[in-house]
Order: C-alpha cells, then structure tokens, then sequence
C-alpha cells in the first residue's frame, strides 16, 4: 500500500475537474508530502500526469482498483513552478472562421476516444491526450495544428507537448466542444 498525506475525492468529475480540485489540495500539502487522487474519468491519468510535470510537481504513478484510478502526486520542494499555458490561442468562433476560409489546416482532438465517437468536428484527427506522444509521428510538422478538447485545459498541455516537439504552427481553441456551436458529427 502507498502512504500519501492527503486523500482527495474526484471520483465523477470529468476534466478539467479533478486537476482543478488537485490543484487547490496542493496548496494544503507541504514539498515533499503526497496526495491521492481517486478518480473515476479515464482521461484523468493523462491529464494528472501531465500537470504535475508541467507545474514541477512529481507525478509517481496511478493504480487502478475496480473502477477507481488512484494518482499518485508528490508536491514540488521550494518555490513553486508558475503554471505556463500555451501563448497561440482562438476562440471557437475563429476556428470555425478559419475551417471556413482554409483546406489546409488540421484539427487534432486530444478527448478521450469515446468523448470523440458522440460528438466531434468534421475531420478533425482523434488522438487522445495519453497517446499523443507515442502517435506524433503521424502528424505533419508543418501544418497548421488547431488542438481542441472539452474545456481547452488538455489541448493546452498537448499544444504545448507539440510545440516542444517541433511543431511552430500549433493553436490551442479555447473553450473547446464544452461550448462548440459549429458543425459535429458522430463516428458511431
């Protein structure tokens, strides 16, 4: 059994739910000291793990038990690492603007697999957040990359995760399919 300082609750919530509630726990916690997360959104590893690293934070590992996923986060020593967010981003609206004017562009969903399948823009590419890494090698370096997820938090970090990896090109839409308007379609 893993020892953790704090037990936090984000059993139900989906994204960005469960790093908003960790987020807040962290404050409570002194360097060193770890907290559990229990959650029940499957994307929730992808997107713990990847805002611990980007706050400097030391994600440890999850542990599935049932249907619960239990995150392991080891808050940071000293000063705290200011959260950086990606600086090329549009809104909603210009995207469908943009889809409007320009062929060559490309839409890359980071949400879940199955949050895509019920509802997702027109050719836009699914590649969930977790697997972004292991499937850049798929994606054109030189194209334009409009990166959306539900409420612009996940497509922030794989923005960020693309732009470090070579891609100049690369938007993050903010809010996200939280609050689309445009044209969707289903794949199942």
């Amino acid at each position: 059994m893993i020892q953790s300082n704090i037990i936090l609750d984000a059993k139900g919530l989906a994204c960005p739910m469960p790093i908003v509630k960790t987020k807040k726990a962290m404050n409570d916690l002194g360097a060193g000291q770890v907290i559990e997360v229990q959650a029940t959104d499957k994307g929730s590893t992808a997107d713990l793990k990847a805002w611990a690293t980007r706050m400097g934070h030391h994600y440890l590992g999850t542990i599935e038990d049932g249907d619960i996923l239990k995150h392991y986060v080891r808050k940071s020593g000293g000063e705290e690492l200011e959260e950086k967010r990606h600086p090329h981003v549009v809104s909603n609206d210009e995207l469908i603007k943009l889809m409007e004017e320009k062929k060559d562009m490309l839409v890359l969903d980071v949400r879940e697999s199955a949050e895509y399948a019920f509802n997702h823009i027109p050719n836009a590419v699914s590649i969930p957040l977790g697997d972004l890494e292991g499937q850049m090698s798929v994606l054109d370096k030189e194209a334009e990359v409009y990166v959306v997820c539900r409420t612009g938090n996940r497509s922030d970090l794989a923005a960020q995760k693309l732009y470090e990896a070579g891609f100049k090109k690369v938007t993050n839409v903010v809010p996200g399919m939280s609050e689309w308007n445009g044209n969707t379609e289903k794949s199942i």
